[in-house]
């Protein structure tokens, strides 16, 4: 991720570029080319090509608040990907989906907390978005999408808790009863945030996929806001 200014911006109806770096859609593939410099501790550079082919396109919109202030639009939530970066270890094709969140307040206005995840499965995959908001109400859903795109609201099994992060971040998903759920792969581990490849049981299934858990209480902390400034590198006077 990189701050750049609104110099740095170009829109077309397929295309979305901003500084060095775009995605645009062919009208059957995603074509994601990124060129950045990541920041500290480690800078390096990272350039290559992600291409990601939905097997459906879904028209579906999941409000994450009664006056639709927040947004989940999953367009792919099956599809295939493949990996091309400059980079050894990541050139890589496997299965993928491709997923947004739009808002007209920032997230901390609305939520305290929140445990989001997509398995796949059998018959397409199942997503998950379980959320605790400010006023104490609670958002637990599940849909479960087929390979073209259809969507249906299911019963999901038990909210489960798992072990905590490195910093002790709470988290949770659906599991059978009588399971527990465990991380198989850590992917993003930080003071409010984490991100990682889960295993869990479901109806019988046996399934991995990705799993995020937010602390937005921790994310409003005077002390961890600023520690994006140092995380997320600023470009602001590039332009075209």
């Amino acid at each position: 991720m990189t701050d750049r200014g609104s110099a740095a911006l170009r829109q077309s109806r397929d295309c979305l570029q901003i500084g060095p770096s775009s995605m645009r859609w062919t009208g059957s593939e995603l074509v994601i080319d990124i060129d950045e410099v990541s920041s500290l501790p480690l800078i390096s550079r990272m350039r290559g090509q992600i291409t990601l082919k939905p097997s459906g396109i879904t028209d579906v919109e999941l409000p994450l608040t009664e006056d639709g202030a927040h947004v989940w639009r999953p367009f792919a939530p099956t599809a295939r990907i493949n990996v091309a970066l400059e980079a050894k270890g990541w050139n890589w094709s496997g299965h993928g989906y491709f997923d947004a969140n739009f808002g007209t307040r920032p997230l901390e206005s609305d939520f305290k907390t929140w445990n989001w995840a997509r398995y796949p499965t059998r018959t397409g995959a199942t997503c998950y978005y379980d959320a605790v908001r400010l006023d104490g109400s609670r958002l637990a859903t599940a849909t479960a999408f087929t390979p073209g795109g259809a969507a249906t609201s299911v019963a999901g099994p038990p909210l489960t808790p798992f072990k905590r992060t490195l910093w002790a971040l709470r988290r949770e998903t659906r599991a059978d009863a009588g399971t527990t759920p465990r991380q198989i792969k850590p992917m993003l581990d930080a003071p409010f945030y984490s991100r990682s490849v889960v295993e869990t049981q479901i109806d019988g299934e046996v399934v991995q996929g990705v799993h995020e858990a937010l602390d937005l209480v921790r994310y409003r902390s005077p002390l961890l806001k600023p520690m994006l400034a140092v995380r997320v590198p600023r470009r602001s006077g590039w332009t075209f």
